[in-house]
C-alpha cells in the first residue's frame, strides 16, 4: 500500500493523499522525502491547476513518526541537522507552490502535521477535527513548522500553545486563523471540490504572483520602496498576455481561455 497517493482529475485538480491511517499518517524521512519530490513534480505539471492536501482514516498527521524519531536521537548534531532541513524543505515547498493548495483536514494533526496545515493556502476542517502542538510534551520544540505557524496563529497565540502542548479543537483553530472554514466530515470534500472550482477560474500566473506578493509585503512598513514594489506588480502582469485576456474576456462577458469549468 502506497503511504502517499496522487490523483488529478480532468480539470487539473491535483490530490495528495497521506495514506498510512494505520499509523495516523505520521511521516518519517522516506515520506517526507515522497512529498518533497511529488509537491515539485505538481508543480512543474502544466496541467496541474490546483493541489489539495488530504488524509485517509481517522486522522490527518500524527506528526513524526517515534520509531524516526527515536532513530535520529542516536545521529550526531551534524546528521541531526541534515535530517531536520529534509522537513525544514518540505515546509518552504509546500509554503511558496506556485499553485494554490488546499489542506482538508478530515481529523486530528500534531506537531508537524499541524505545520503542513499553516503551509497551506487555504485551510478547511471538519469540526472533528483537532490540532496540538505536542512537542514539548516530548522534550521537543516545534522549531521547523514555527515560521508558518506564527504567520497562521501569531506570537501571542503561539506563546500559548507551543509551550502548553494543549488540543486545540477545531473551533478554537479557526478562532485562531489557523483554519479558514469548518464544516461536517461528510461535507468536507465537497467544500474542498467547490474551492478548486473557484480556483479555477481565475488567472494561474495571476495566482502565483499574488502568492509571491503576499510573502513579500507581509510584515513590511509601507514605504516608499513597497509602494514601488507593489505598482511595478501591478504593471508588469497588466502586460501579460494572461491580464490582457482577462480585460479583455471580463469586456466582452466572455470565459478567459483558463476557466475550461
Amino acid at each position: 500500500m502506497r503511504r502517499l497517493q496522487t490523483e488529478i482529475d480532468d480539470l487539473g485538480c491535483a490530490t495528495l493523499r497521506l495514506n498510512n491511517p494505520e499509523r495516523h499518517n505520521a511521516f518519517d524521512d522516506r515520506l517526507i522525502a515522497e512529498l518533497t519530490a511529488a509537491l515539485n513534480q505538481l508543480a512543474e505539471d502544466p496541467q496541474v491547476r490546483t493541489i489539495t492536501l488530504a488524509a485517509s482514516g481517522k486522522s490527518f498527521s500524527a506528526g513524526a513518526d517515534l520509531n524516526w524519531m527515536l532513530r535520529v536521537a542516536d545521529y550526531s548534531l551534524d546528521e541531526n541537522v541534515d535530517d531536520a532541513l529534509a522537513l525544514a524543505e518540505l515546509m518552504k515547498t509546500l509554503n511558496e507552490l506556485p499553485k494554490p493548495t488546499i489542506a482538508l483536514v478530515q481529523g486530528p494533526a500534531f506537531g508537524g502535521g499541524v505545520g503542513l496545515v499553516a503551509a497551506c493556502d487555504i485551510a478547511i476542517a471538519s469540526t472533528r477535527a483537532s490540532f496540538c502542538l505536542s512537542e514539548t510534551r516530548l522534550g521537543l520544540i516545534p522549531a521547523v513548522i514555527s515560521p508558518y505557524l506564527m504567520a497562521a496563529i501569531g506570537p501571542r497565540a503561539a506563546r500559548r500553545y507551543f509551550l502548553t502542548a494543549e488540543r486545540i479543537s477545531a473551533e478554537d483553530a479557526l478562532r485562531l486563523g489557523l483554519v479558514h472554514q469548518l464544516t461536517g466530515e461528510d461535507e468536507l470534500q465537497d467544500v474542498g471540490d467547490q474551492l478548486c472550482r473557484q480556483l479555477l477560474q481565475n488567472g494561474p500566473h495571476a495566482i502565483a504572483a499574488a502568492k509571491q506578493l503576499i510573502g513579500e509585503v507581509s510584515g513590511r512598513p509601507v514605504d516608499k520602496e513597497l509602494i514601488e514594489i507593489t505598482a511595478e506588480r501591478i504593471a508588469a502582469i497588466r502586460a501579460t498576455e494572461e491580464g490582457r485576456e482577462g480585460v479583455s474576456a471580463f469586456l466582452a462577458k466572455r470565459r478567459p481561455n483558463w476557466n475550461k469549468d
